[in-house]
């Protein structure tokens, strides 16, 4: 099992991907859809139309990871396109309850204090 660290910072590509991209044609998706740099460190979620399967592109430094989830019954609650914005940022625990089947819709998340990283100032 993958833990990434809470400070990761996650982007999800809302509505639908053509998920028979691969390295290449995310990375891609990522610069023109998202406005990120695929080398960021950072991760990006794409979802099919069907919402039954998802993939994750993630720099490490050395090179690109390209994962897949495929659910075997049931969907993801997956953000739709339209009125809202074209990506949404997560951190790594609503990246997990997203793939883990939490609908973040209806939720918020509480004031509190988090150190930002120097950069992000």
């Amino acid at each position: 099992m993958l833990s990434p660290p809470s400070s990761l910072r996650v982007f999800v590509a809302t509505g639908v991907t053509d998920l028979r991209k691969s390295f290449d044609g995310l990375s891609a998706a990522t610069r023109q859809v998202l406005g990120r740099s695929p080398t960021s460190g950072e991760v990006f979620l794409f979802c099919n139309r069907r919402r039954n399967r998802v993939k994750a592109l993630w720099w490490d430094g050395h090179g690109l990871w390209c994962a897949v989830k495929r659910l075997e019954r049931g969907t993801f609650a997956w953000p739709q396109a339209g009125t809202s914005p074209r990506s949404l940022e997560l951190c790594a625990a609503e990246m997990a309850a997203l793939l883990g089947g939490l609908d973040l819709a209806g939720s918020s998340r509480r004031d509190w204090y988090e150190r930002r990283p120097r950069d992000a100032a």
